[in-house]
């Protein structure tokens, strides 16, 4: 079984009618929902929980996680922050969706700002699948289209993504590198952008696809940590570590 962590800070949810209209139990919930299968069993946490929900303990048994976060992210602890950094580098497998471009752990991972231009216009929005020998665009056709999403433009400032899996085009005419791979350490990262809390997206079952391929693609076969140890030159078969 494929264990899996959904993070949301549900905020939206209940402090805006319209949020709670498309998602009345929690964008988490509605992620979870659809997941749970023979192979996948999940979680949720959420930014009321003590710690934000994010433990050590909890990270341990959790072999991807799947991070959404918009208005909230600085009240992120940095000790969360830092145990999914870990967890990552230790092998831990990490979806982040849409806002969570911003998201603390998501920067500390990848080193930079991760800005992007970005408008609230209800623009229609067509994924095009960039690799369609990849595990996680299996099912998914030469491109399907959202009837509404928040844009998202270039330039996104992250570090070179070591593969782009999909490219998002707009009605209002930007374009986004929308599904994007990172490894960091032993751990994959995957960066998906749609997702925006006012518009039923993850309802669609091509969104779902992704996002279910994802899981499976990073969840790791094993987790090592890697310490930096001081070791004497090897005079027989293994090093002496000191």
């Amino acid at each position: 079984m494929i264990r899996v962590l959904v993070w949301n800070e549900f905020y939206h949810e209940k402090n805006h009618e319209k949020v709670r209209e498309v998602y009345p139990n929690g964008i988490h919930n509605a992620i979870a929902d659809f997941l749970r299968c023979d192979d996948i069993t999940v979680r949720t946490a959420t930014l009321d929980d003590e710690n934000c929900g994010i433990t050590k303990e909890v990270l341990d048994e959790t072999d991807v996680l799947i991070w959404w976060g918009h208005m909230k992210h600085g009240e992120v602890s940095s000790e969360a922050t830092e145990l999914v950094k870990q967890a990552v580098l230790d092998g831990m497998g990490a979806v982040f969706l849409h806002s969570a471009h911003h998201s603390k752990p998501f920067r500390a991972l990848l080193g930079t700002n991760c800005n992007l231009t970005w408008r609230e216009s209800g623009d229609s929005e067509v994924l095009w699948v960039t690799e369609p020998a990849h595990p996680i665009t299996q099912g998914i056709d030469r491109f399907f289209t959202l009837p509404n999403e928040e844009t998202y433009g270039e330039p996104f400032t992250i570090p070179t993504p070591d593969k782009i899996l999909f490219l998002g085009s707009y009605s209002g005419g930007e374009a986004f590198r929308s599904g994007c791979l990172f490894e960091r350490g032993n751990g994959k990262i995957f960066y998906f952008q749609p997702g925006h809390e006012t518009f039923p997206t993850f309802y669609d079952k091509n969104v779902q696809t992704v996002i279910r391929n994802a899981v499976r693609y990073l969840a790791p076969t094993c987790r090592v940590h890697v310490d930096c140890p001081h070791v004497r030159l090897i005079s027989s078969d293994k090093p002496y570590v000191i």
